[in-house]
């Protein structure tokens, strides 16, 4: 009885040593747009995903306002604008109101109303892509189904690309 209570309990340890947790992000464990609030500049408006326009794509890009990367990437961004005419973009910084609100301004991203630039305060959507890299972008399809994933400085038309995908 002893050596059968032994076993048991060794199979138990073992079983629970064993046991994985899923390191997937969760964006692929959810392929659908995540339920994210923002707060957007210049003004502090809250803005969601029950705001997305229905049945266009969407390009949810994680940046940093002092990140020479995602200044480059913008500027590619605002260059071939007309490649992404049909989608909506937001970007998202979890950094301070006013660094995401003066590149706003320096950017003069009110000039492009597709795009809209906010503040998640509560970093939800870096844990929820796993962010370790900026800029990091995330693209939807019309359906709100999760496409791909680009890191990094990313020719526009290569985004493009993969929107009917």
């Amino acid at each position: 009885m002893k050596k059968s209570l032994m076993l048991l309990l060794s199979i138990a340890a073992f079983c629970t040593v064993k046991a994985q947790v899923d390191s997937t992000a969760l964006y692929l464990q959810f392929p659908d747009v995540p339920p994210f609030t923002i707060q957007t500049a210049p003004d502090s408006v809250t803005f969601a995903k029950a705001d997305l326009k229905k049945r266009k794509p969407t390009l949810i890009i994680l940046f940093s306002p002092d990140c020479d990367h995602c200044k480059h990437e913008t500027k590619l961004l605002k260059a071939d604008i007309a490649l992404l005419k049909n989608v909506q973009i937001v970007m998202v910084s979890f950094l301070n109101f006013d660094l995401i609100k003066k590149f706003y301004e320096d950017f003069q991203l009110a000039d492009y109303p597709s795009i809209t630039v906010g503040r998640d305060s509560k970093f939800f959507l870096g844990t929820f892509y796993k962010l370790h890299t900026y800029p990091s972008m995330f693209l939807y399809n019309k359906k709100g189904k999760f496409v791909q994933h680009f890191e990094g400085n990313v020719e526009i038309k290569n985004i493009a690309a993969s929107i009917d995908l």
